[in-house]
């Protein structure tokens, strides 16, 4: 089934503020809260399209993404939100902030349930260069990242043993403190992180000797990439879960590729389109000739018509590069240049001399010759 737009998801028009998207997503998931819909499978799966919808249009630089190149810019092998199997608890914890008190006041029994704050490594940022042929067929590609970890001795508990790791006196593992205080609206229940364990519901009593009680280390890692076709320079795209480590458990951050282009030695890129200059002899313009040209694909062979002139441009349909969104490929525009000879022997000087007075190599631009420079600005513009 086919993604729905996020806009939509929320009840919002693409020009919203940050601000009336955060009331729109929190409308959503309140009306869709799965402590309000025991039981309702559809009702949860609204939760997390509200939640996916909200995690992208929350951030400045996915949101410009999505706005550009749909749910194409946040897929093809990577997630831009939640569609990576995130949890219910991995939800609460990014977004329960937004929420305030609401949740804990109308749906308490989930806060009350023990659920403690899951901590969230970072992101890290990587540029990764393609070729024309990546761009156009995607590639399988490797790189090295330098990164957290989860320490191998502790297994990310911080802890020397399992021994060593206690549920918190002070707020009895849940995570959390609740005060309630007398008011002149009456009394009012707030809710805070837990300031003894930092919101984990957990104490370490000894420290892990090889992490010192963080739970992660600095290593490093090869992460196999599927590159998909279609992207275009300037795009990003989020590897769920292959970012830092989190401290003491919880969820990894997520790496993001920033998209960038190695130069073609022959083959110039333009949108999806490629431009290539082609140089031929004076004599192959005058009487025509088949010549071959690069494309993405290999080698094609093209014919030049007899009487080319220099500037004309011919487009070879599709042997440009796909679309993102995959309304087709672009196209590959051949810019013909005669190439003029700048030494000549005595021999071909005589030879072209013959030729200097002759009607037939005096200039008669025809009409398509004169919009030559309307050609060139439809094409390149």
């Amino acid at each position: 089934m086919s993604k729905r737009d996020y806009y939509e998801v929320l009840g919002v028009s693409k020009g919203a503020s940050k601000d009336e998207i955060k009331k729109a997503y929190r409308k959503q998931a309140l009306k869709y809260h799965p402590d309000k819909n025991p039981g309702d499978k559809d009702a949860e799966e609204k939760f997390k399209e509200a939640a996916e919808a909200y995690e992208v249009l929350s951030s400045d630089d996915k949101r410009a993404r999505y706005d550009q190149f749909g749910h194409a810019g946040m897929n093809g092998g990577f997630n831009g939100g939640f569609g990576g199997g995130m949890t219910m608890e991995d939800i609460f914890s990014s977004f329960g902030d937004i929420f305030g008190d609401a949740f804990g006041g109308a749906f308490g029994s989930r806060r009350s349930s023990g659920r403690t704050r899951v901590n969230k490594g970072t992101n890290l940022r990587l540029k990764v260069k393609l070729t024309l042929e990546e761009f156009a067929h995607g590639a399988e590609k490797k790189v090295r990242v330098s990164k957290y970890v989860t320490c191998n001795t502790c297994h990310g508990s911080g802890a020397a043993s399992d021994s060593d790791v206690t549920t918190c006196s002070a707020c009895k593992g849940t995570g959390h403190t609740t005060r309630v205080m007398n008011t002149i609206l009456g009394q009012m229940q707030t809710t805070a992180p837990c300031n003894v364990c930092g919101g984990e519901g957990k104490v370490i009593t000894k420290k892990c000797h090889k992490c010192y009680g963080e739970g992660i280390t600095q290593a490093e890692e090869v992460i196999p990439l599927s590159i998909p076709a279609g992207l275009a320079p300037g795009m990003q795209l989020s590897v769920t879960g292959k970012g830092n480590a989190a401290r003491r458990g919880g969820i990894n951050g997520d790496l993001i590729l920033i998209i960038d282009e190695e130069p073609h030695d022959q083959l110039l890129r333009e949108g999806n389109d490629l431009i290539y200059n082609l140089f031929i002899s004076i004599p192959d313009a005058i009487l025509g000739a088949n010549v071959e040209v690069p494309t993405v694909d290999g080698k094609v062979r093209i014919k030049i018509d007899p009487g080319t002139q220099g500037g004309k441009i011919l487009r070879l349909r599709g042997k440009g590069l796909p679309d993102v969104n995959g309304y087709g490929k672009g196209d590959l525009l051949v810019n013909v240049n005669v190439w003029i000879p700048k030494n000549l022997t005595r021999d071909e000087q005589k030879i072209i001399e013959q030729y200097r007075s002759s009607s037939t190599f005096t200039p008669k631009p025809d009409a398509d010759d004169k919009g030559f420079f309307d050609r060139v600005k439809n094409y390149f513009s």
